[in-house]
Parts: structure tokens; C-alpha cells; sequence
């Protein structure tokens, strides 16, 4: 019998403005508002969007450990985070293949790890089975947590008025801890769709609250309330994955395009074994970037081709709003996934000619690096 959906602490607001609702990683969510996915897409790249994006998990860890844990669950170098900074990091199992990708905050006397929706439990419970060993508290902070998302070149316009830490101060993947619209707030500069912008974590009670300041704030620079949908192709268009489509646990993370975050050199962290020895012999496949050659739109699951032969499959695929050009990202053999390489999907049985490409496809945003 399959669980009751959740909603988050915003769900309210979403249907009062008309927001299309759907399942997605056990909760009710906006897909998309009236003014529909093109416009919301297109709002965060020339001005601004809001998202909810409070399903995500939080977990907590403190402790005298607290850094060795973290160090040994995650592929990435966490020596290296600094306080007051984030790190993209993934987990990985045994054999290499990835349980999750995440954020990592490093606050002065804890670490937060911020996990993907649909792999909440199944990351805790592995988490905990590795903490058992080390002198740490972990806490799921999930629920009592709201993340609000304000996303594109005018963020920092909408969102200063509102905020007491100056968020030109705010770098790229920094944090501040303050607050927004008079009520505690961590403010992020990261974000999920390639433009400037903030990930402002509340306590869950508070989000309604500063949904509906910035959503005022923002209203002469054009702010719109934007889904899952504009979320996705924005993403899309940056070559950023998603676990689940791009990630998981049958493709590790050579494969799949993320060995500039596995530290092999870091010292031992599970999953290192398995990364080297891959690393040592070879990687036999590796995610790729494709553009679309004509109109035809390319849908995760569409086979992949070479010469007419099927050699993989679409993981992610849309039109992009911002290229008008079918983008996509799937996992072909090593040796076709060179920059230029001339593919095929198999669009409905016709092939539309395909080039891999490296991402990110939309190269004109205001992210500040």
C-alpha cells in the first residue's frame, strides 16, 4: 500500500495560485502555475523566479566526529569546506555506484547535508548505519525545514530590502546565517537553474510568511511563482543532473561526469576501491551532453544510436525554451562521447541526428562564480 503524498508548508499557497499539482518524490507539488512552463523558465532567466523546493531533506551532524563522518560518506575533499561555505558532493556505495548527490553547509559547530527528496529515508538509514562507529549526534531536520528558492539576474534586488545579511556579501556557494522578512534564515548563494540567486532555509512555520514578502517585493521586476517543470528545463539547459534520471546507483560517479568532485587522493571514503580501480582500467561508459539537430524532441528513454545501432538511452531530454533546441543528456560508450561526435535518437522510429556537446547548452546566464 503506498504512502499518503506529502505537502509541504507551502502547498497552501500553490493552490491559491493555481498552481498544477502532481506526485512527484512523494509529495504534492506545482508542476507549473497559470502563466505556464515557457513563461516561468523564461521569467528566472530575464528577471526572476520563485520556487518551492522545501521537500528536500536536511540532515544534521554534529559531534566531535562530525568532519571525519562526513569525509568518509562523501566523495568530495569536506577538509576543505570552509565555515560559512557549501560543497556538491555525491555518496556512493562499495561498488562505486551513487546513492545520492547533495550539498554540504559547514556552520561553526555542525555540518547540514542537504539530500535529494525521494532518497530522504534511504540516505539516512545509510547514514546512520556508517555513523553508529563515530562520536556524532545526526538529527533529520527535514520536517521542521522549509527551502525557498529565489532564482535569476534580479535575486539580489528582490531580495535585499528584505534581508539583514548583505547579500552582495553572499558568494558563490557561501552562506549567511540572518534573516528574511523579519524571521530567521540561512541565505545560500547556490541554486539549481544556472542564474544568480539564493536558497533561503526557514523553520517550516515561517515559509508562507516570506513566500509572500518576496513574492510582493518582487512583483515590479516582473517575480513569478515557478514549478517543477521550468525547474527541470532550466536545469537541463546548465547540464546539471538529476538523481533518479542522470544519477544512480548502477552509474558511478566517473561515469556519470562527476570526477572533478571524487577526491581519490582525499584518504579512504566508501566507494574509493571501486572509483580507483575504475579509474586505473578505464571508464567503459560516461553521461554525455547531446544537441538535437531540427526540431525533433528528444525524451528520456529515447534510444540512443551509432550507425543505427542502439548504444543507450536518453536520461534527460526537453526543448529548450532559451535555444529552441532539443537538448539532452544520456550514457553512451567512452569512446562516442567525445565533444562533436555525430549520434542518432530514435525519436518515435525515426532517428533525429544528434551531437554530443558539453554542457552547460545555455552559456548566457548571471551566475556569479
Amino acid at each position: 500500500m503506498n504512502s499518503p503524498l506529502k505537502r509541504t508548508p507551502l502547498y497552501d499557497r500553490h493552490v491559491a495560485a493555481s498552481g498544477k499539482i502532481v506526485p512527484f518524490a512523494g509529495f504534492e507539488m506545482p508542476v507549473q502555475y497559470q502563466t505556464g512552463i515557457i513563461a516561468e523558465h523564461t521569467a528566472v532567466r530575464e528577471t526572476a523566479g520563485l520556487f518551492d523546493v522545501s521537500h528536500m531533506g536536511e540532515f544534521i551532524i554534529r559531534g566531535p566526529q562530525a568532519l571525519d563522518l562526513v569525509q568518509y560518506i562523501t566523495v568530495n575533499d569536506a577538509l576543505k569546506i570552509e565555515i560559512g561555505q557549501a560543497q556538491y558532493s555525491a555518496m556512493c556505495l562499495e561498488s562505486g555506484g551513487i546513492i545520492d548527490d547533495l550539498l554540504i553547509y559547514r556552520f561553526a559547530d555542525r555540518f547540514m547535508l542537504v539530500v535529494n527528496a525521494a532518497n530522504r529515508a534511504k540516505d539516512l538509514e545509510w547514514i546512520q548505519q556508517r555513523a553508529d562507529t563515530f562520536d556524532v549526534e545526526l538529527e533529520d531536520a527535514s520536517e521542521a525545514t522549509a527551502l525557498i528558492a529565489l532564482q535569476g539576474p534580479a535575486a539580489r534586488e528582490i531580495l535585499q530590502p528584505l534581508t539583514n545579511p548583505d547579500v552582495d556579501s553572499i558568494e558563490y556557494y557561501r552562506f549567511s546565517e540572518g534573516e528574511v522578512a523579519n524571521v530567521p534564515a540561512i541565505v545560500s548563494g547556490t541554486g539549481y537553474t544556472g542564474e544568480d540567486g539564493f536558497e533561503l532555509y526557514t523553520a517550516a512555520e515561517d515559509a508562507p510568511q516570506v513566500w509572500d514578502a518576496l513574492l510582493l517585493a518582487g512583483s515590479p521586476q516582473g517575480l513569478v511563482p515557478a514549478g517543477l517543470g521550468a525547474r527541470d528545463s532550466l536545469r537541463l539547459e546548465m547540464g546539471y543532473s538529476l538523481y533518479g534520471n542522470d544519477l544512480d546507483e548502477n552509474h558511478t560517479t566517473l561515469e556519470s561526469g562527476l570526477g572533478w568532485i571524487t577526491k581519490l587522493d582525499k584518504g579512504d571514503f566508501v566507494g574509493r576501491d571501486a572509483l580507483a580501480a575504475q579509474k586505473e582500467n578505464g571508464v567503459a561508459r560516461r553521461l554525455v551532453g547531446m544537441r538535437v539537430e531540427g526540431r525533433a524532441f528528444p525524451r528520456p528513454g529515447y534510444p540512443i544510436l551509432s550507425n543505427g545501432e542502439a548504444v543507450g538511452r536518453i536520461t534527460s531530454g526537453t526543448m529548450s525554451p532559451s535555444l529552441g533546441a532539443g537538448i539532452a543528456l544520456g550514457y553512451v560508450p567512452s569512446e562516442l562521447a567525445k565533444v562533436d561526435t555525430v549520434l542518432q535518437v530514435d525519436v518515435r522510429g525515426r532517428p533525429a541526428e544528434v551531437h554530443v556537446q558539453r554542457p552547460p547548452f545555455y552559456t548566457d546566464s548571471s551566475i556569479r562564480r
